[in-house]
């Protein structure tokens, strides 16, 4: 698995942003992703654990 740096790990989420509809369901999917990301940016789980977030269960 690749680790990303600080800096990609942001644009990425900025691009995913960009693609969000407003629709609850279509969005759905790349909110989930922006989410993983986002942990992955503030530290909240280590960047090459295969367990996504122990308490939202995401």
């Amino acid at each position: 698995m690749e680790t990303m740096t600080r800096e990609e790990l942001s644009t990425e989420i900025e691009a995913l942003r960009a693609r969000l509809t407003g629709d609850m369901f279509q969005d759905m999917e790349i909110k989930d992703q922006i989410h993983n990301l986002e942990m992955k940016l503030k530290g909240v789980k280590p960047m090459d654990s295969h367990f996504d977030c122990v308490g939202c269960g995401s």
